[in-house]
């Protein structure tokens, strides 16, 4: 069946990857700061930056039947070197945004039979790790907001997250730009590689879909085993 998806930050990365991938099916539509590399792409494109705009839902139809929030932050730096003001900036991008996004839209998702909700989090919710605490505390409040929301709203939505390990992206790319930090990063997982923007996009697709239809209040651990398996 044919739906209305509305993706915030789905110019690149892994918002970008669910493009390529819903849009022969879907009618999407794309929230982002700039629309470049959608210009060939059949979506609709919505200039918006989530800490600064109201989004303009006159550009939208009556009914939406999935909301994906991708905008997010990697700061990974020692505790002692972090200013509050860089939690509060992780928490505007990685919260505050989601939730400014998610009730301008919240009339046309509810003309939905059951819409469908995916946000995203960080294996570092679950599992401690050194030097992600900005990024982990604002990825926790995700994690608990999905789980209220998915309660809230039975069962007129379906509210799921997912929480990755390091993926390759433009985010990730100060983490993975040379062979010496990627083979690094691979050995730390289990299956040994780093995870792909498309990886991501089509668990993101699963949950948007009726295959998933079963599902809601759940965090997705796709981390290539990270979170979960000691291996070495």
């Amino acid at each position: 069946m044919k739906k209305n998806i509305l993706i915030i930050g789905g110019s690149s990365g892994i918002g970008r990857a669910l493009v390529d991938l819903l849009s022969p099916s879907h009618t999407l539509y794309i929230a982002s700061r700039n629309g470049e590399s959608l210009r060939n792409s059949d979506v609709t494109f919505l200039p918006f930056d989530v800490l600064s705009d109201t989004l303009d839902v006159t550009l939208l139809p009556d009914q939406l039947d999935g909301f994906v929030y991708c905008p997010g932050s990697i700061n990974l730096r020692p505790f002692r070197g972090l200013k509050p003001e860089t939690f509060k900036d992780d928490f505007e991008i990685n919260v505050l945004g989601a939730v400014k996004s998610l009730q301008s839209v919240l009339p046309h998702l509810q003309k939905s039979p059951q819409a469908s909700l995916v946000f995203f989090s960080t294996v570092a919710v679950q599992t401690g790790m050194p030097f992600h605490s900005s990024v982990a505390a604002s990825k926790g409040a995700i994690e608990g907001l999905t789980r209220s929301l998915a309660a809230e709203y039975a069962p007129k939505f379906r509210v799921n997250c997912i929480a990755p390990s390091l993926t390759d992206t433009p985010l990730a790319d100060k983490f993975l730009n040379n062979e010496a930090k990627r083979e690094k990063a691979e050995a730390r997982h289990p299956l040994q590689i780093v995870g792909t923007a498309k990886n991501i996009a089509q668990t993101t697709a699963f949950l948007l879909g009726e295959e998933s239809q079963w599902m809601t209040g759940q965090i997705l651990h796709v981390d290539g085993g990270i979170g979960d398996l000691k291996t070495n």
